[in-house]
């Protein structure tokens, strides 16, 4: 019954020191007699994993907010962006109405070798029916990952056919990118859209980079807005790309950790020209060391909004029924010594809920509202130009963020999922009408307009299929330009992929924006930089 809870006791034992080996026992001790109290005196039957796992939740909560317990059911899940690959079918699919689409099919993955396409539902896997069961998308993709090299059928309805169609799909290695996209904003200047740091990072950001290369890129714009970290090592790697070689990208250091150095050890891909990073409130600890380096070297300009502010190290601790627990066990520090997370003291929800904190106090649209001490400033290696610690990385550009547009009309139906589920309706009925209007996406980017009859097309669905939704009409005209816009964006993005969705979406993403002003004003020669 307390074997998890004691290999956890046990494990803590070994950290400390002889002299508080003691007190550790005796805490230990006090956790085995409740446990007994409560198995052999509690009124009622106890499910004691579940008193065990609350436990292990509540101590770690004590500690910080960012040491977390994983049941052993979630552990894979978990994992799986950090490692960058799965096996399954290969298929981007969205649950509409209790029914699995297939948005995409991975390109070599197993569902396109053996013929699956996107529109097609599926309504049947192995021997069960899961149309209008009200599957959850973890159950889907229960049923649909599994071992390397085992087999799994599922039995779909595709448009203009009058029978099920049946494939035997093998599963396979997926990969799960975290490029999310990379293409060429202007002739001389590159884009690379990245979500996380994982084991793939790496080789995905080389890629990206070789790639832009060849066509001509001067410039680059690497883009971390909402990429909350990941691999310690992979923001590294990552920087090694931009940095030139021995320099040093973090360190880390705690009570029973030594100083770690992580340098650069690599020729990277484009240790010169001019290089921009996107960051915002939601840009967090992988995210941060990448953006730390860069401006604590005077390598290129950070734009955009203060980032999260997560300085902690975790390191995954396997447990002896299949669990784990991550627990924190440094700080790490940008190369001029610079500790970028932000205070924890309180609770978890008000540590989380920080953003909102930031947004009431005016930060996220006026940088005047940012108070640094004396105590926290810094300068850079080579320019000495002034940088702050003790909460996440200020940018050297400031982009307010911009609430205009972003109305609560806006905010309402974007809450509904609407425009992804109407983008994914339309184009499923006129998928074959869409590739004969636009055979491409630079046919489609620029003819498709969000005309009239489309528009009464979309709010129609909005009625039918969102009664309770109530929309401030008087604010439409606010947000009429960026309604159409995230529809034409969906539309591309079900049509063609994730690049294309973002080369519609950044023509009002308001940093990105900031940032191609900033390679054209010479901010890059006021500060120094090349």
């Amino acid at each position: 019954m307390f074997k998890k809870l004691f290999t956890i006791s046990f494990l803590l034992f070994s950290l400390f020191s002889f002299s508080q080996k003691n007190d550790l026992l005796k805490d230990a001790k006090k956790i085995e007699e409740i446990y007994n109290y409560i198995h052999y005196m509690y009124v009622d039957d106890v499910n004691s994993k579940d008193v065990t796992e609350a436990a292990i939740v509540a101590a770690l909560e004590k500690l910080d907010p960012h040491s977390v317990y994983i049941s052993k059911e979630d552990v894979d899940d978990a994992n799986q962006q950090i490692n960058g690959s799965f096996f399954g079918v290969g298929i981007r699919f969205q649950l509409l109405k209790d029914t699995l689409i297939v948005v995409a099919t991975i390109p070599g993955g197993p569902s396109e070798k053996v013929g699956l396409r996107a529109g097609d539902k599926i309504v049947k896997v192995g021997a069960d029916i899961i149309a209008n069961v009200k599957l959850k998308n973890s159950q889907v993709r229960e049923k649909l990952m599994g071992d390397l090299g085992t087999k799994v059928t599922v039995e779909v309805l595709r448009k203009g056919e009058p029978n099920l169609l049946k494939f035997e799909i093998t599963r396979d290695k997926i990969p799960m990118h975290s490029v999310d996209c990379h293409y060429m904003i202007t002739p001389e200047t590159g884009y690379i859209k990245l979500n996380s740091f994982s084991h793939t990072t790496t080789d995905e950001i080389k890629a990206s980079l070789a790639e832009l290369t060849k066509k001509g890129m001067k410039n680059l714009i690497l883009d971390l807005q909402d990429n909350g970290g990941g691999l310690m090592y992979a923001a590294k790697t990552v920087s090694d790309e931009f940095l030139t070689k021995d320099k040093l990208v973090v360190y880390s250091q705690g009570k029973h950790q030594p100083r770690q150095d992580m340098n650069c050890d690599t020729k990277g891909a484009f240790e010169k020209g001019k290089l921009i990073v996107l960051v915002n409130e939601n840009s967090a600890s992988a995210s941060e060391i990448v953006s730390g380096a860069i401006q604590d070297w005077d390598r290129g300009l950070i734009v955009g909004r203060r980032t999260f502010g997560k300085g902690l190290v975790q390191r995954p601790i396997d447990l002896s029924d299949g669990s784990q627990i991550r627990l924190t066990i440094a700080r790490y520090y940008t190369p001029v010594g610079r500790n970028i997370q932000k205070p924890y003291e309180g609770n978890s929800e008000e540590y989380h809920n920080d953003v909102l904190k930031r947004l009431k106090h005016g930060e996220l649209m006026n940088q005047d509202s940012i108070k640094f001490p004396d105590s926290l400033k810094y300068k850079t290696i080579l320019k000495q130009r002034i940088v702050y610690g003790g909460g996440g990385i200020m940018p050297d550009v400031f982009v307010p963020l911009d609430t205009n547009e972003f109305t609560k009309y806006f905010r309402s139906i974007l809450g509904t999922g609407a425009f992804n589920t109407f983008s994914l309706t339309y184009v499923n009925k006129n998928r074959e009408k869409l590739n004969v209007d636009y055979p491409n996406f630079e046919t489609y980017l620029s003819k498709f307009n969000c005309e009239k009859v489309f528009m009464d097309e979309f709010f129609n669905y909005l009625v039918k299929e969102q009664p309770t939704l109530k929309l401030e009409e008087k604010e439409y005209p606010e947000s009429e330009k960026l309604v159409k816009l995230f529809l034409k964006a969906m539309i591309a993005q079900d049509l063609w992929g994730t690049t294309e969705f973002y080369r519609i979406y950044n023509d009002r993403n308001a940093i990105l924006q900031a940032a191609l002003k900033t390679l054209k004003n010479g901010s890059f020669e006021k500060a120094g930089l090349e």
